[in-house]
């Protein structure tokens, strides 16, 4: 598991690194990189960033397939604040991917439980997922995955948490009412399987829950620490997410930002035993 803490704009840190892992795989037609790809405020820098590469010619998202983590229950496609009209404005419009490779849950299906399986499906027809990036909530939710999601869990309907629900409301004109109460959301064992991680928790909301990810033990209390299961993980923050940190994590932090003050990032590794 590592932590990265960085004084850089998180998108634009999580944006190079997507265009140099892309790059450095060559993909192709026959063999595309596939992404997992998240929605929400922490990102939207991460996306201005990767259509800025695509603009200057120095990434190409052409043999890049992509699944999304989770849409909403009730909103239609294009509902302003539906994820699928998110993507389009934020990444699909903008860039050279095949709308045959962008893959969305769509909560418009007669059967949602056979959907979520439609969606395993897809992942695994097209070799599962290379990289997953992703978002975390206040309450160490990964996608929509809430406390006391299983470990194993996979894409399925999801009931949201008051918590969240208010968090969202900010996109809904500050009206919980507004906010969808479910949603279909790729599960935690779907998380795990990609090949590689790379979520971002950004600002002192977040603290809580990073927090309790550098501490021992893995608890579907906080689906975030989750990822120590993972071999291959990296949660990305900025230093206010690092505000509760406590005891040898935070020891080693801030030895390392004393050392090299002006470093780009600073990286935290450990292996859960």
């Amino acid at each position: 598991m590592r932590l990265v803490v960085t004084k850089m704009n998180l998108g634009l840190w999580a944006a190079a690194y997507v265009k140099e892992k892309i790059n450095a795989f060559h993909p192709t037609p026959e063999k595309p990189f596939v992404l997992g790809l998240p929605t929400g405020g922490t990102v939207v820098d991460l996306y201005a960033n990767l259509r800025l590469f695509y603009k200057e010619g120095t990434l190409s998202f052409k043999n890049v397939v992509t699944f999304n983590m989770d849409e909403y229950v009730g909103l239609p496609k294009d509902h302003p604040q539906s994820y699928h009209s998110y993507m389009k404005q934020h990444l699909f419009n903008e860039v050279d991917i095949r709308p045959a490779n962008c893959h969305l849950l769509n909560t418009q299906a007669p059967d949602l439980i056979q959907e979520c399986a439609r969606y395993e499906e897809a992942i695994r027809r097209v070799g599962g997922i290379t990289l997953f990036l992703g978002g975390v909530g206040k309450n160490g939710h990964i996608a929509f995955n809430e406390p006391g999601s299983a470990l194993d869990s996979r894409t399925r309907p999801v009931d949201l948490t008051p918590n969240t629900i208010q968090a969202n409301s900010r996109f809904f004109l500050n009206d919980e009412s507004r906010v969808p109460t479910r949603a279909l959301s790729v599960g935690i064992g779907t998380i795990l399987d990609a090949q590689e991680l790379l979520f971002l928790a950004s600002g002192p909301a977040k603290a809580a829950a990073v927090a309790r990810l550098t501490r021992p033990g893995v608890t579907t209390d906080c689906p975030l620490t989750a990822l120590k299961l993972h071999p291959h993980a990296t949660l990305l923050v900025d230093p206010a997410a690092c505000a509760e940190l406590t005891g040898t994590p935070k020891e080693r932090l801030d030895a390392l930002m004393q050392a090299a003050p002006y470093a780009e990032h600073w990286t935290l590794e450990w292996t859960e035993k």
